[in-house]
C-alpha cells in the first residue's frame, strides 16, 4: 500500500497540522502528534524536503538511512518522496515545527554553502546542539505568531543549517563584490523602507538567490535584512514621534507596521518604553527628556548609540 504523504497527516485524528507561514518554494506548519506506544505505527512519505525542528516529545524515525531517535532541539532530516516511520514507543506525543522545501530551492541553497555540493541527507538527524538553538527559539516564535513576518529568513536559514550541519564547508570570507552588492541591497531597502518588501523581492532586483542574499547581507552588514529593515523603521517611527503630533496607529502605519500591537511590541523591545511614553519623554522640557534621549550620558539619542553602522549605511543610500 501506498504511504501517506505529510500531508495527508491532518486526517489521522492522532495527528493536528496547523499551517504557520507559506513562500515560493517553501511552507511551514505546526505537526502535534498524540501517539504512545499502543498506537499503530504507519508508513508515510514526505512530499518535499523535510526539516523539523522537535519543540517536545521524543520519538523515532525510521526511513531508507537507518532509525534515529528525535528528542527536543533536533531537526528531523527527510528527503523528499521518502518512505518513513514514526514510533512513539518511548512515550506519547511529540510537537514538531515542519519546514518543507522544493527540491529547486534547496540546490539554491546548497550553491551557495561552501563546500556543500549535495542535497541528500545520509542521516536523519542533526542532534540538539548549541548552534541550533535560536533557530529552535525561533520556530517555537513562529508557532506562537502564524504569518511572522521574517518567516521566509527562517526558512532558509533552517534549510541552510540542514545542509551546512550534514555536508559541512570553511566559509568563505568578504569580498569587494560581496560588499558591493550588500550596499546596493541597503539602497534598495532605505529607497523602499516602509513598503512591504520580501527577501525573495530583493534577491530578485540584485540577481542573487534568496539564501544567498541572507548569508552575505548577515556577513557584511552584521544582521539579517528583516532585522535591518525592523531596526530602521523603529528609528524612522521614534523620529515622527518626537517631531510630528500624528496618532500613534498612524505612525506604525506610516512606518511600514501592518499592526499596531506588533508596533507598541517591537518599539518597548527596542527602546524600553511604549510610543506613547517615548512620545511624552521626548518632548522639550519633558522631565524624562534626559532618560529617554541621553541614559548612558553621551549626548547623543539612544538609538545612534545602538545603531552605530546606520549613518555610514543610510550615506551610501543617498549616492
Amino acid at each position: 500500500m501506498k504511504g501517506r504523504t505529510v500531508a495527508d497527516l491532518g486526517k489521522v485524528d492522532l495527528t493536528t497540522v496547523r499551517p504557520l507561514a507559506s513562500g515560493d518554494g517553501w511552507r511551514v506548519r505546526e505537526i502535534l502528534c498524540r501517539s504512545g506506544p499502543k498506537d499503530p505505527v504507519f508508513e508515510e512519505q514526505h512530499a518535499w524536503v523535510s526539516v523539523s525542528a522537535v519543540l517536545s516529545g521524543s520519538f523515532t524515525y525510521r526511513s531508507r538511512n537507518g532509525r534515529v531517535l528525535l528528542t527536543p532541539g533536533a531537526l528531523l532530516l527527510g528527503e523528499k518522496d521518502a518512505s518513513f516511520c514514526c514510533g512513539h514507543e518511548h512515550g506519547v506525543g511529540d510537537r514538531c515545527i515542519a519546514f518543507s522545501f522544493d527540491p529547486a530551492l534547496m540546490e539554491e541553497v546548497a550553491a551557495d554553502l561552501s563546500g556543500v555540493t549535495r542535497t541528500d541527507f545520509p542521516t536523519h538527524r542533526l542532534p540538539p546542539l548549541q548552534r541550533l538553538a535560536p533557530l529552535i527559539a525561533d520556530a517555537q516564535t513562529l508557532a506562537e505568531q502564524p504569518g511572522l513576518r521574517g518567516a521566509e529568513e527562517l526558512a532558509l536559514r533552517m534549510a541552510g543549517a540542514a545542509l551546512s550541519g550534514i555536508h559541512a564547508g570553511s566559509a568563505r570570507p568578504v569580498t569587494a563584490s560581496d560588499e558591493r552588492r550588500m550596499a546596493d541591497a541597503v539602497r534598495l531597502m532605505e529607497a523602499r523602507l516602509v513598503e512591504p518588501l520580501s527577501l525573495g523581492v530583493v534577491a530578485e532586483e540584485l540577481g542573487m538567490g534568496r539564501h544567498h542574499l541572507l548569508r552575505t547581507f548577515r556577513k557584511v552588514v552584521g544582521e539579517s535584512p528583516y532585522s535591518y529593515l525592523l531596526g530602521r523603521r523603529l528609528i524612522l517611527a521614534a523620529e515622527r514621534l518626537r517631531m510630528d503630533g500624528e496618532r500613534i496607529t498612524d505612525v506604525a502605519f506610516a512606518c511600514g507596521f501592518g499592526d499596531l500591537s506588533e508596533f507598541v511590541r517591537r518599539f518597548r523591545a527596542r527602546f524600553g518604553v511604549t510610543p506613547s511614553a517615548y512620545r511624552s519623554r521626548a518632548r522639550p522640557g519633558s522631565a524624562g527628556t534626559d532618560v529617554a534621549h541621553d541614559p548612558n550620558g553621551s549626548g547623543r539619542p539612544p538609538w545612534k548609540s545602538s545603531f552605530p553602522v546606520l549613518s555610514g549605511l543610510r550615506n551610501s543610500s543617498s549616492g
